[in-house]
Protein backbone atom coordinates (compact mmCIF):
# COMPACT_ATOMS: atom_id res chain seq x y z
CA UNK A 1 0.00 0.00 0.00
CA UNK A 2 1.19 3.48 -0.91
CA UNK A 3 0.48 6.66 0.92
CA UNK A 4 1.39 10.25 0.40
CA UNK A 5 1.74 12.83 3.11
CA UNK A 6 1.83 16.31 1.99
CA UNK A 7 2.49 19.51 3.36
CA UNK A 8 3.03 23.16 2.46
CA UNK A 9 6.59 23.07 3.69
CA UNK A 10 9.15 20.24 4.11
CA UNK A 11 9.92 21.63 7.99
CA UNK A 12 6.36 20.47 8.85
CA UNK A 13 6.76 17.04 7.83
CA UNK A 14 10.18 16.65 9.47
CA UNK A 15 9.27 18.47 12.79
CA UNK A 16 5.74 16.76 12.96
CA UNK A 17 4.66 13.83 10.85
CA UNK A 18 7.97 12.05 10.30
CA UNK A 19 7.76 9.65 13.51
CA UNK A 20 3.73 9.04 11.81
CA UNK A 21 5.82 7.88 8.55
CA UNK A 22 8.42 6.06 9.95
CA UNK A 23 5.62 3.84 11.85
CA UNK A 24 3.61 3.63 8.44
CA UNK A 25 7.28 2.05 7.07
CA UNK A 26 7.07 0.02 9.50
CA UNK A 27 3.79 -1.44 9.28
CA UNK A 28 4.33 -2.20 5.23
CA UNK A 29 3.43 1.01 3.65
CA UNK A 30 5.28 2.69 1.26
CA UNK A 31 5.55 5.88 2.28
CA UNK A 32 6.10 8.97 0.04
CA UNK A 33 6.21 12.92 1.38
CA UNK A 34 5.31 15.66 -0.74
CA UNK A 35 5.71 19.33 0.13
CA UNK A 36 8.13 22.41 -1.30
CA UNK A 37 11.87 21.66 -0.97
CA UNK A 38 13.82 23.13 1.89
CA UNK A 39 16.58 22.71 4.02
CA UNK A 40 14.89 18.89 4.97
CA UNK A 41 14.22 17.30 1.72
CA UNK A 42 17.75 15.86 1.88
CA UNK A 43 17.28 14.43 5.40
CA UNK A 44 14.20 12.89 4.08
CA UNK A 45 16.43 10.58 1.89
CA UNK A 46 18.66 9.54 4.56
CA UNK A 47 15.90 8.32 6.77
CA UNK A 48 15.13 6.11 3.42
CA UNK A 49 11.90 8.08 2.57
CA UNK A 50 10.82 8.95 -1.12
CA UNK A 51 10.52 12.73 -1.69
CA UNK A 52 8.69 14.91 -4.22
CA UNK A 53 9.18 18.99 -4.19
CA UNK A 54 5.80 20.38 -4.32
CA UNK A 55 5.34 23.77 -6.29
CA UNK A 56 3.38 26.09 -3.86
CA UNK A 57 2.92 29.42 -2.59
CA UNK A 58 1.93 29.62 0.80
CA UNK A 59 0.61 33.24 0.65
CA UNK A 60 -0.29 33.44 -3.15
CA UNK A 61 -3.67 34.24 -4.74
CA UNK A 62 -3.34 34.96 -7.89
CA UNK A 63 -5.48 32.95 -9.81
CA UNK A 64 -3.84 31.73 -12.43
CA UNK A 65 -0.73 30.32 -9.80
CA UNK A 66 -3.53 28.69 -7.76
CA UNK A 67 -4.67 27.24 -10.70
CA UNK A 68 -1.05 26.01 -11.98
CA UNK A 69 -0.75 24.72 -7.79
CA UNK A 70 -4.00 22.66 -8.60
CA UNK A 71 -2.70 21.18 -11.92
CA UNK A 72 1.04 20.10 -10.46
CA UNK A 73 -1.23 18.11 -7.09
CA UNK A 74 -2.64 16.45 -9.81
CA UNK A 75 0.16 15.63 -11.81
CA UNK A 76 1.89 14.22 -8.56
CA UNK A 77 -1.06 11.72 -7.84
CA UNK A 78 -1.49 10.63 -11.12
CA UNK A 79 2.08 9.39 -11.50
CA UNK A 80 1.93 8.38 -8.21
CA UNK A 81 -1.49 6.95 -8.07
CA UNK A 82 -1.29 5.84 -4.65
CA UNK A 83 -3.56 3.90 -2.59
CA UNK A 84 -4.20 6.86 -0.14
CA UNK A 85 -2.89 10.71 0.40
CA UNK A 86 -2.97 12.06 3.44
CA UNK A 87 -2.97 15.89 3.77
CA UNK A 88 -2.01 18.67 6.05
CA UNK A 89 -2.57 22.62 6.68
CA UNK A 90 -5.52 24.48 4.25
CA UNK A 91 -4.18 24.72 0.95
CA UNK A 92 -2.79 21.22 0.75
CA UNK A 93 -6.28 20.23 2.64
CA UNK A 94 -8.08 21.84 -0.33
CA UNK A 95 -6.23 22.01 -3.60
CA UNK A 96 -5.27 18.17 -2.74
CA UNK A 97 -8.34 16.56 -2.09
CA UNK A 98 -9.83 18.63 -5.34
CA UNK A 99 -6.53 17.26 -7.33
CA UNK A 100 -7.40 13.51 -5.74
CA UNK A 101 -11.16 13.43 -6.78
CA UNK A 102 -10.15 14.59 -10.38
CA UNK A 103 -7.68 11.45 -10.11
CA UNK A 104 -10.39 9.37 -8.53
CA UNK A 105 -7.82 8.37 -5.25
CA UNK A 106 -9.85 6.93 -2.16
CA UNK A 107 -8.96 7.14 0.28
CA UNK A 108 -8.38 11.00 1.13
CA UNK A 109 -7.29 11.72 4.79
CA UNK A 110 -7.14 15.10 5.86
CA UNK A 111 -5.97 16.68 8.73
CA UNK A 112 -7.17 19.66 10.50
CA UNK A 113 -4.03 21.14 12.77
CA UNK A 114 -5.74 24.06 14.02
CA UNK A 115 -7.99 26.82 12.00
CA UNK A 116 -5.26 29.61 10.83
CA UNK A 117 -5.19 33.26 10.64
CA UNK A 118 -7.94 32.35 8.59
CA UNK A 119 -10.67 31.82 10.98
CA UNK A 120 -8.50 32.77 14.44
CA UNK A 121 -8.15 36.43 13.22
CA UNK A 122 -11.33 39.27 12.93
CA UNK A 123 -9.27 41.64 10.77
CA UNK A 124 -10.99 42.40 6.81
CA UNK A 125 -8.46 40.04 5.40
CA UNK A 126 -9.19 36.95 7.35
CA UNK A 127 -13.08 37.78 6.68
CA UNK A 128 -12.41 37.88 2.89
CA UNK A 129 -10.74 34.91 2.82
CA UNK A 130 -12.88 32.87 4.92
CA UNK A 131 -15.73 33.74 2.08
CA UNK A 132 -13.48 31.96 -0.39
CA UNK A 133 -12.59 29.31 1.80
CA UNK A 134 -15.78 27.69 3.14
CA UNK A 135 -17.30 27.01 0.21
CA UNK A 136 -14.05 25.40 -1.28
CA UNK A 137 -13.90 23.74 2.17
CA UNK A 138 -17.47 22.33 1.93
CA UNK A 139 -16.56 20.86 -1.67
CA UNK A 140 -12.87 19.31 -0.81
CA UNK A 141 -13.53 17.91 2.32
CA UNK A 142 -16.91 15.98 1.33
CA UNK A 143 -16.46 12.14 1.24
CA UNK A 144 -13.18 12.30 3.05
CA UNK A 145 -11.64 11.11 6.34
CA UNK A 146 -10.79 14.19 8.40
CA UNK A 147 -8.49 14.00 11.90
CA UNK A 148 -9.07 17.12 13.83
CA UNK A 149 -6.38 17.68 16.68
CA UNK A 150 -9.35 18.95 19.19
CA UNK A 151 -13.31 18.81 19.72
CA UNK A 152 -13.55 22.20 19.24
CA UNK A 153 -12.50 22.58 15.91
CA UNK A 154 -14.46 19.21 14.84
CA UNK A 155 -17.74 21.09 16.33
CA UNK A 156 -16.90 24.00 14.32
CA UNK A 157 -16.42 22.04 10.80
CA UNK A 158 -19.54 20.19 12.05
CA UNK A 159 -21.79 23.40 12.35
CA UNK A 160 -20.43 24.93 9.50
CA UNK A 161 -21.39 21.70 7.33
CA UNK A 162 -17.74 21.23 6.26
CA UNK A 163 -18.24 17.77 7.32
CA UNK A 164 -20.37 15.23 8.43
CA UNK A 165 -20.20 13.28 11.69
CA UNK A 166 -19.59 10.19 9.78
CA UNK A 167 -16.38 12.02 8.77
CA UNK A 168 -14.84 13.09 11.74
CA UNK A 169 -11.86 11.75 13.65
CA UNK A 170 -10.56 13.33 16.95
CA UNK A 171 -6.76 12.33 17.52
CA UNK A 172 -5.25 14.19 20.18
CA UNK A 173 -1.88 16.13 18.35
CA UNK A 174 0.98 14.35 16.58
CA UNK A 175 2.09 12.46 19.38
CA UNK A 176 5.57 12.45 20.92
CA UNK A 177 8.92 10.03 21.51
CA UNK A 178 8.37 10.29 25.41
CA UNK A 179 11.80 8.11 25.91
CA UNK A 180 13.53 10.94 24.26
CA UNK A 181 11.77 13.75 26.31
CA UNK A 182 12.14 12.71 29.40
CA UNK A 183 12.06 14.41 33.05
CA UNK A 184 15.04 16.88 32.85
CA UNK A 185 16.15 18.10 36.10
CA UNK A 186 15.73 22.31 35.43
CA UNK A 187 18.99 24.20 35.53
CA UNK A 188 19.94 26.20 39.36
CA UNK A 189 19.69 29.31 38.23
CA UNK A 190 17.73 31.95 37.66
CA UNK A 191 13.94 31.01 36.66
CA UNK A 192 13.15 31.02 33.03
CA UNK A 193 10.08 31.11 30.99
CA UNK A 194 9.89 30.28 27.55
CA UNK A 195 7.60 30.87 24.76
CA UNK A 196 8.77 28.60 22.12
CA UNK A 197 6.95 29.23 18.94
CA UNK A 198 6.26 30.99 15.45
CA UNK A 199 6.38 34.57 16.20
CA UNK A 200 3.33 35.80 15.20
CA UNK A 201 0.58 37.99 17.02
CA UNK A 202 -2.29 35.24 17.27
CA UNK A 203 -0.10 33.19 19.50
CA UNK A 204 -0.10 35.57 21.94
CA UNK A 205 3.54 37.24 21.89
CA UNK A 206 2.68 40.72 22.86
CA UNK A 207 0.62 39.53 25.83
CA UNK A 208 3.80 37.59 26.90
CA UNK A 209 5.73 40.54 26.39
CA UNK A 210 3.61 42.66 28.56
CA UNK A 211 3.50 40.00 31.35
CA UNK A 212 7.10 40.06 31.65
CA UNK A 213 7.74 42.84 31.88
CA UNK A 214 5.08 43.39 34.50
CA UNK A 215 6.29 40.84 36.28
CA UNK A 216 9.92 42.40 36.28
CA UNK A 217 8.80 45.59 37.13
CA UNK A 218 7.97 44.10 40.81
CA UNK A 219 11.75 43.23 40.74
CA UNK A 220 11.27 39.37 40.67
CA UNK A 221 13.95 38.20 39.79
CA UNK A 222 13.33 36.06 36.57
CA UNK A 223 14.09 35.67 32.59
CA UNK A 224 12.19 35.46 29.28
CA UNK A 225 12.80 34.65 26.33
CA UNK A 226 11.10 34.00 22.75
CA UNK A 227 12.59 30.99 21.06
CA UNK A 228 10.72 31.51 17.15
CA UNK A 229 11.47 32.79 14.66
CA UNK A 230 9.73 35.06 11.97
CA UNK A 231 7.04 33.83 9.52
CA UNK A 232 6.62 35.54 6.07
CA UNK A 233 4.17 33.50 4.83
CA UNK A 234 1.62 34.66 7.69
CA UNK A 235 0.12 37.75 7.90
CA UNK A 236 0.10 37.60 11.65
CA UNK A 237 3.99 37.76 11.59
CA UNK A 238 5.39 40.09 14.02
CA UNK A 239 7.94 42.28 12.34
CA UNK A 240 11.47 42.03 13.06
CA UNK A 241 11.73 45.59 14.19
CA UNK A 242 9.67 45.21 17.19
CA UNK A 243 11.10 42.15 17.88
CA UNK A 244 14.64 43.84 18.21
CA UNK A 245 12.47 46.77 20.00
CA UNK A 246 11.11 44.62 22.52
CA UNK A 247 14.83 42.69 23.42
CA UNK A 248 16.41 46.32 23.87
CA UNK A 249 13.95 46.95 26.28
CA UNK A 250 15.34 44.30 28.43
CA UNK A 251 12.26 42.67 29.91
CA UNK A 252 12.42 39.31 27.21
CA UNK A 253 14.92 37.77 24.95
CA UNK A 254 14.97 36.99 21.37
CA UNK A 255 16.84 33.81 21.05
CA UNK A 256 15.36 32.82 17.41
CA UNK A 257 14.67 29.52 16.03
CA UNK A 258 16.25 26.84 18.18
CA UNK A 259 16.89 23.60 16.33
CA UNK A 260 17.13 21.20 19.54
CA UNK A 261 13.82 21.66 21.10
CA UNK A 262 15.31 19.43 23.94
CA UNK A 263 17.94 21.25 25.11
CA UNK A 264 15.41 24.22 24.78
CA UNK A 265 13.34 23.05 27.46
CA UNK A 266 16.10 21.67 29.52
CA UNK A 267 16.70 25.15 29.93
CA UNK A 268 13.32 26.44 31.12
CA UNK A 269 11.46 26.40 34.36
CA UNK A 270 8.13 27.15 32.60
CA UNK A 271 6.73 26.92 29.07
CA UNK A 272 4.33 29.15 27.88
CA UNK A 273 2.05 29.51 25.06
CA UNK A 274 -0.77 31.89 25.72
CA UNK A 275 -2.41 31.56 21.91
CA UNK A 276 -5.30 32.47 20.55
CA UNK A 277 -6.51 29.18 19.16
CA UNK A 278 -4.56 26.30 18.18
CA UNK A 279 -5.15 22.52 16.91
CA UNK A 280 -2.92 21.14 19.42
CA UNK A 281 0.45 22.42 19.90
CA UNK A 282 3.23 20.18 19.88
CA UNK A 283 5.50 21.97 21.84
CA UNK A 284 3.46 22.07 24.80
CA UNK A 285 3.14 18.11 24.95
CA UNK A 286 6.97 18.21 24.45
CA UNK A 287 7.37 20.46 27.28
CA UNK A 288 4.70 18.61 29.38
CA UNK A 289 6.59 15.08 28.79
CA UNK A 290 10.14 17.17 29.75
CA UNK A 291 8.32 17.78 33.48
CA UNK A 292 7.78 21.17 32.63
CA UNK A 293 4.92 23.09 34.87
CA UNK A 294 3.06 25.16 31.42
CA UNK A 295 1.15 28.28 31.50
CA UNK A 296 -1.26 28.77 28.38
CA UNK A 297 -4.52 29.96 27.18
CA UNK A 298 -8.01 28.77 28.10
CA UNK A 299 -8.98 27.96 24.54
CA UNK A 300 -8.68 24.85 21.69
CA UNK A 301 -6.31 22.64 21.83
CA UNK A 302 -3.94 24.23 24.76
CA UNK A 303 -6.73 23.12 27.12
CA UNK A 304 -6.29 19.51 25.98
CA UNK A 305 -2.89 19.22 26.83
CA UNK A 306 -2.94 21.32 30.79
CA UNK A 307 -5.44 20.15 33.20
CA UNK A 308 -6.09 23.63 35.45
CA UNK A 309 -4.04 23.72 38.25
CA UNK A 310 -2.58 20.14 38.10
CA UNK A 311 0.43 20.46 35.43
CA UNK A 312 -0.11 24.34 34.61
CA UNK A 313 -2.57 26.77 34.34
CA UNK A 314 -4.90 28.12 32.04
CA UNK A 315 -5.93 31.88 31.88
CA UNK A 316 -7.97 34.10 29.35
CA UNK A 317 -6.87 34.86 26.15
CA UNK A 318 -5.45 37.80 25.50
CA UNK A 319 -5.11 38.77 28.68
CA UNK A 320 -1.69 39.69 29.98
CA UNK A 321 -2.81 40.42 33.74
CA UNK A 322 -3.82 37.23 34.21
CA UNK A 323 -0.64 35.66 32.45
CA UNK A 324 1.17 37.88 34.34
CA UNK A 325 -0.39 36.80 37.43
CA UNK A 326 -0.36 32.85 36.80
CA UNK A 327 3.51 33.06 36.04
CA UNK A 328 4.49 34.73 39.27
CA UNK A 329 2.71 31.90 41.13
CA UNK A 330 4.61 29.49 39.29
CA UNK A 331 8.39 31.99 39.55
CA UNK A 332 8.08 32.20 43.41
CA UNK A 333 7.21 28.50 43.93
CA UNK A 334 9.80 25.83 42.94
CA UNK A 335 7.86 23.10 44.91
CA UNK A 336 4.85 24.19 42.59
CA UNK A 337 6.77 23.97 39.78
CA UNK A 338 8.12 20.62 40.21
CA UNK A 339 4.33 19.26 41.84
CA UNK A 340 3.17 20.36 38.22
CA UNK A 341 6.19 19.34 36.29
CA UNK A 342 5.42 15.57 37.22
CA UNK A 343 1.81 15.79 36.61
CA UNK A 344 2.52 16.55 33.18
CA UNK A 345 4.71 14.08 32.52
CA UNK A 346 2.22 11.70 33.68
CA UNK A 347 -0.75 13.55 31.23
CA UNK A 348 2.07 13.05 28.35
CA UNK A 349 3.03 9.84 28.66
CA UNK A 350 -1.08 8.83 29.26
CA UNK A 351 -2.61 10.90 26.17
CA UNK A 352 -0.03 11.91 23.90
CA UNK A 353 2.59 8.63 23.08
CA UNK A 354 3.72 8.35 19.54
CA UNK A 355 2.80 4.69 19.78
CA UNK A 356 -0.85 5.52 20.66
CA UNK A 357 -1.12 8.81 18.30
CA UNK A 358 -0.03 6.67 15.08
CA UNK A 359 -2.07 3.57 15.95
CA UNK A 360 -5.11 6.14 15.81
CA UNK A 361 -3.89 7.68 12.54
CA UNK A 362 -3.70 4.38 10.69
CA UNK A 363 -6.77 2.71 12.03
CA UNK A 364 -8.63 6.20 10.34
CA UNK A 365 -6.58 4.88 7.09
CA UNK A 366 -8.15 1.17 7.39
CA UNK A 367 -11.57 2.90 7.84
CA UNK A 368 -10.80 5.07 5.02
CA UNK A 369 -9.96 1.93 3.01
CA UNK A 370 -12.89 0.10 4.02
CA UNK A 371 -15.24 2.64 2.57
CA UNK A 372 -13.57 1.96 -0.93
Amino acid sequence: MKALLVANTDWYLYNFRIDLACHLKSQGWDVVLVAPKGKYSERFKELGFRYIPLEFSRKGINPLQELATLRHFEKIYDQEKPDLVHQFTIKCVIYGSLAAKRIGIIPIVNSITGLGFIYVSEGLIARSLRKIVNPLYRKALKGTQVIFENSDDAALFLEREFVTPDQVNIILGTGIDTKKFKPIPPPESVPLVILPSRLLWDKGVGEFVEAATMIRSKGINARFALVGKKDEGNPSSISFEQLTQWQKEGNVEWWGWQEDILTTLSLSDIVCLPSYREGLPKVLIEAASCSRPIVTTDTAGCREVVADGVNGYLVPVKNAAELAAALEKLLLDPVLRKKMGQAGRKRAVELFANEKVNNQIEAVYQKGLSLR
